[in-house]
């Protein structure tokens, strides 16, 4: 059973998208949907996905950390009650993230449910590795891209 920010669940663009999201996510951590996330200036946004992924686009301000290379190292800059906001495409790999975070003593933290590809599928912008607006999406696989119905798909 997991917690939830004002009901994180339903607050994705499809039913058939939020179903995948149910069952992917084991929802152990506390979520917050993307309308909440925008209305976060306050929060630090953490990148888990790959380094390729991030250099296409990524949400502004965000800092990577990386999945497979990430390290608690990465985030020692951070007081353990500053507001984190941590994703990936689709939250799958940024909720082991967050749990890691958890478990190292941080205590304002959320996973954002439906991830960057929810972010771009309500239109909210993003930024290329210069800063600049782009709707480029790095798709992860053409199987998960299915779920990204905005944005320029990206496969490399």
């Amino acid at each position: 059973m997991g917690i939830f920010s004002s009901n994180a669940q339903s607050k994705v663009s499809s039913s058939s998208y939020n179903l995948l999201l149910k069952t992917m996510l084991d929802h152990s951590v506390e979520e917050i949907n993307v309308d909440e996330a925008l209305r976060r200036p306050d929060a630090v946004f953490l990148d888990t996905r790959s380094f390729d992924e991030y250099a296409v686009s990524h949400i502004p301000a965000s800092k990577w950390v990386g999945f497979e290379e990430f390290d608690i190292e990465k985030v020692s800059d951070l007081e353990k009650g500053t507001p984190i906001i941590v994703y990936c495409s689709i939250g799958y790999r940024s909720e082991k993230i967050t749990k890691q975070l958890v478990e190292s003593g941080f205590t304002n933290i959320y996973n954002l449910y439906g991830g960057i590809f929810e972010w771009v599928n309500r239109s909210y912008p993003i930024v290329d590795s210069y800063g600049n607006p782009t709707d480029q999406v790095h798709a992860y696989s053409r199987k998960w891209g299915v779920w990204l119905s905005r944005g320029e798909k990206i496969y490399q």
